[in-house]
């Protein structure tokens, strides 16, 4: 099966002034200030499929535009391109969820999946309204799935009563299109690879190391077997291209130095209450130096760093050969996080895709 390329469609562009700004920021952690461009996201929807990119995520967090909406948005504006919103489990009914994913099904031509997320910060839930420990969120997540595919299937009507939800006399008015792949799930957890082997079409691994990806694939697909089910494989990868492979370190370089100087400069305040830094205090990853009202600048240049340190970094011909010893170890879905601010940006993404469409080196590895 041919390897799957993902982008990501943004409600609206990244902060910074110039296209050199926005490509050094791209790394910084994300403010909570974002609005809905609609050009933007149209713009960049149709780019990603003109490129020949197959699919594009849409993330989430408490303070941002709604996914479905940005989805939506992004759909009307392609023919081809699928879209993956991430939706957290908590926020709405199982049975209100199940619909939305069915409408936009429906509307797009079977083009829509949820991206089914737990939430890594127990303070950006609680900023939805959702108080519960981690552990019991995955408690529930169970009961919200086995309610929403079984919604989503049912022909006469549903009565549920459980730990969180009841519904009486519940039927849907639509279903998705038949073979439709509506969910795929990443929680890295025992429960989350459990949830993903019963529930999901497809299963987000970690960036790991590729002796550790070949591993957890592993993992995950004999659990789905174990319930006669089988998973999709989707792997982020951030990437750095350039003309060459010492141009593209050189880039590297200079992406981290600017996005240090621009998140921890003058207008680093924007940068201290980001969500992933909610995330590194509570795992007890962020810096000594961290404060009770604000990340220091320390953790916001640790985030950076750390942002960078993997990056898949060379000409598109480097990158694309890296990419490949993940499709060998059995990724079928690779997104590619890069920055494009600029023709040059998407002349090396086009050049990239076309590598990864070459069939010869992949028949050579084998």
């Amino acid at each position: 099966m041919e390897l799957e390329l993902r982008g990501g469609v943004r409600a609206a562009p990244v902060a910074g002034r110039t296209p050199a700004e926005r490509q050094a920021l791209r790394w910084a952690p994300d403010p909570r200030e974002r609005t809905a461009d609609p050009a933007h996201i149209a713009r960049t929807a149709r780019e990603l499929e003109e490129d020949g990119l197959d699919s594009a995520l849409v993330v989430q967090s408490s303070s941002w535009p709604d996914p479905w909406a940005v989805a939506g948005w992004a759909l009307a504006a392609t023919t081809r391109l699928r879209i993956a919103a991430a939706h957290r489990i908590g926020t709405t009914s199982p049975t209100t969820t199940a619909r939305t994913l069915a409408t936009l099904d429906r509307l797009s031509g079977g083009r829509i999946s949820a991206h089914l997320i737990i939430g890594s910060s127990d303070a950006d839930v609680a900023r939805d309204g959702d108080t519960l420990p981690k552990a019991e969120r995955y408690r529930r997540a169970d009961e919200y799935l086995s309610l929403l595919t079984r919604y989503l299937a049912a022909e006469e009507d549903l009565d549920h009563h459980g730990e969180y939800y009841t519904v009486r006399a519940a039927r849907s008015g639509l279903r998705p299109h038949p073979g439709s792949e509506l969910l795929s799930f990443g929680g890295s957890s025992p429960a989350g690879v459990d949830l993903a082997a019963r529930y999901a079409q497809v299963y987000a691994v970690p960036p790991r190391p590729l002796p550790d990806t070949r591993l957890r694939i592993a993992e995950v697909r004999a659990a789905a077997a174990r319930h006669g089910r089988t998973l999709r494989i989707w792997r982020h990868v951030t990437v750095v291209l350039a003309d060459t492979d010492t141009a593209a370190q050189q880039h590297l370089r200079r992406l981290r130095r600017d996005a240090l100087r621009l998140a921890t400069g003058p207008d680093a305040a924007r940068y201290h209450d980001a969500v992933a830094l909610d995330r590194d205090r509570e795992r007890g990853t962020a810096d000594t130096g961290a404060t009770d009202t604000g990340a220091t600048a320390a953790q916001v240049a640790a985030y950076i760093r750390r942002s960078l340190a993997g990056a898949y970094t060379g000409s598109p011909a480097t990158v694309a050969a890296r990419i490949n010893l993940l499709r060998s170890a059995g990724v079928d879905i690779v997104q590619l996080d890069l920055p494009v601010e600029t023709d040059h940006d998407r002349a090396l993404r086009r050049a990239l895709v076309a590598h990864l469409r070459d069939p010869a080196p992949l028949r050579r590895a084998w």
